[in-house]
């Protein structure tokens, strides 16, 4: 890929992962769908792990950002760190199932 793919690449995973953050306490019944396409789109690309953290924490300082300017607490945001531990779960589980026997 060049740098601009690579740059485009990146900007669509972060926004897959947005949504993903947005939807996760909600009842969107395609939210597994779309964290097992991200996985599989990350696992596929080769993307590492400290990579998919960097992502997270910099939509959640997004997310912090926002609510401070709304005057709202960001206390709420410490519940997204389950996002970030089910997205390495699942591509943890998806790395140990492709290890050959």
């Amino acid at each position: 890929m060049t740098k601009a793919e690579q740059q485009a690449f990146l900007k669509q995973l972060k926004l897959d992962y947005r949504q993903i953050l947005i939807n996760y306490f909600t009842t969107d019944a395609k939210l597994k769908d779309k964290i097992d396409k991200f996985i599989n789109t990350v696992f596929s690309a080769n993307i590492p792990v400290p990579q998919i953290i960097e992502i997270h924490m910099e939509l959640i300082d997004e997310f912090s950002q926002q609510l401070k300017l709304e005057g709202r607490s960001e206390e709420s945001l410490l519940d997204y760190r389950l996002t970030l531990i089910d997205i390495l779960a699942h591509l943890c589980e998806l790395y140990r199932c492709s290890l050959p026997k």
